[in-house]
């Protein structure tokens, strides 16, 4: 009896319960009912649309991963820029300025964090390659804000390795 038991629970329940926690897994919801599974994967489509504009040489496509807004903070090298204007001039003193380059831009090790229904945190890796073959490259973290037209950048906090 025990034997057939048994034989039911791996026969039946245990696969059944297994697809269940695989599909409640592949689209996770938090204690509060978000979807965080859309909501990570909508962090990610952002960081991937700067890399794409980065690499493009695209500022302008790049910054609008940005929360344009003066409240804006970015921190990086020892340096606080605020406003999404002071974190556009930064870049484009650093990047695009007379012998300046943007090189190309890589994101990896993405580690996406949901808070809340508004809000997530996000680290991860940056690399540059640039054309004399150096590859600045160092560590991030965002913290992103979830608005009407989207997810958006609200602080980064950028370090480069020595």
């Amino acid at each position: 009896m025990h034997s057939r038991f048994f034989c039911f629970l791996l026969t039946y329940c245990v696969p059944f319960f297994f697809a269940n926690f695989i599909s409640m897994n592949s689209d996770a919801q938090d204690s509060l009912g978000n979807n965080t599974g859309t909501d990570v994967k909508a962090i990610e489509r952002v960081l991937q649309t700067q890399q794409k504009a980065w690499n493009r040489h695209d500022l302008e496509g790049f910054m609008a991963g940005y929360w344009h807004s003066p409240d804006l903070t970015f921190f990086s090298g020892a340096r606080e820029e605020n406003g999404w204007q002071g974190t556009m001039d930064r870049y484009l003193a650093t990047y695009a300025s007379a012998g300046r380059e943007m090189g190309q831009l890589d994101f990896s090790g993405l580690r996406v964090e949901i808070l809340g229904q508004e809000s997530a945190f996000v680290r991860g890796t940056w690399k540059l390659t640039m054309s004399d073959g150096k590859k600045p490259h160092g560590l991030f973290t965002l913290v992103f804000r979830k608005f009407p037209d989207g997810w958006k950048i609200i602080h980064d906090h950028t370090s480069a390795a020595e």
